[in-house]
């Protein structure tokens, strides 16, 4: 693979990590919304605040975290605080701008499933479940939501609510007394998407180089509604591509030297 070649992932991490801003706090889902938040902290943002769940504040990895307890997040924050305190203090108090998700299902108003697949009490696949994503859809002063595109999981409808986005739609938010703004960013390895300002069905903004309106649409199981000037979402630079490959590079081989070693990774 040529220097300015890219995959399908790199494109969609890289294109999250771009709507991150320098004075922002982020409160990081482990994954895909990970990779991005560190990309954006190694590159254009470098003073953005990353907190995860177990308390990390101000963390800066040099490998990505496998979860949450990982050490390498609270070998490099700023502090580390009791989870109450994060999510009472940090969470609830308003503090943090950008809640960044990912999603297993996800239905065309940013309402998240992270716990069934199917019936809950018969369910065909059991999640890992919400953890803190509940709170973080609704504290968060906004959310973006990163996922790959496929009809198993951009659904008509989710099979479980684990997160709130936009519930039915229009202002369902406002009228259950949630008055952060919810999902405003969708970012998938096909495209850009952001909500209709007033229905609030997640619309696509741009495409990824190369894909089509169709492709789009052949991934997605509702009928896709596209901008009237519909852009192309510009391509990763140099930077932007060593910096991502680096840093996964640096967590395989991490990953891999500990688990040679007996430990957990």
């Amino acid at each position: 693979m040529s220097a300015l070649d890219f995959t399908p992932d790199e494109m969609m991490t890289i294109a999250a990590s771009r709507a991150l801003r320098n004075d922002d706090v982020c409160f990081v889902g482990i994954g895909a919304p990970s990779a991005a938040c560190n990309i954006a902290r190694l590159t254009h943002a470098p003073d953005i605040t990353l907190i995860y769940e177990s308390g990390t504040i101000g963390t800066a990895p040099d490998v990505l975290p496998l979860s949450i307890g990982d050490g390498e997040l609270c070998d490099t924050a700023l502090t580390t605080v009791p989870v109450p305190e994060m999510f009472r203090y940090w969470l609830q108090g308003g503090r943090i701008t950008i809640g960044f998700l990912g999603a297993a299902q996800l239905d065309k108003f940013g309402n998240i499933n992270t716990t069934v697949i199917g019936d809950y009490a018969k369910p065909k696949t059991r999640l890992p479940g919400g953890g803190g994503a509940p709170e973080i859809a609704t504290s968060s002063r906004e959310v973006y939501v990163t996922m790959k595109q496929s009809l198993r999981g951009m659904v008509e409808k989710i099979d479980f609510y684990t997160s709130f986005g936009h519930g039915e739609g229009g202002d369902h938010r406002k009228r259950l007394g949630i008055d952060t703004a919810g999902p405003t960013l969708l970012i998938t390895d096909l495209a850009v998407w952001r909500p209709h300002p007033e229905t609030k069905e997640f619309m696509v903004m741009s495409l990824h180089p190369g894909v089509t309106r169709e492709d789009v649409q052949k991934s997605c199981g509702w009928k896709v509604s596209f901008a009237e000037r519909l852009e192309t979402t510009p391509a990763p630079s140099e930077l932007e591509l060593k910096t991502l490959r680096d840093l996964q590079a640096r967590t395989k081989a991490a990953h891999a030297r500990n688990g040679k070693n007996g430990k957990a990774a």
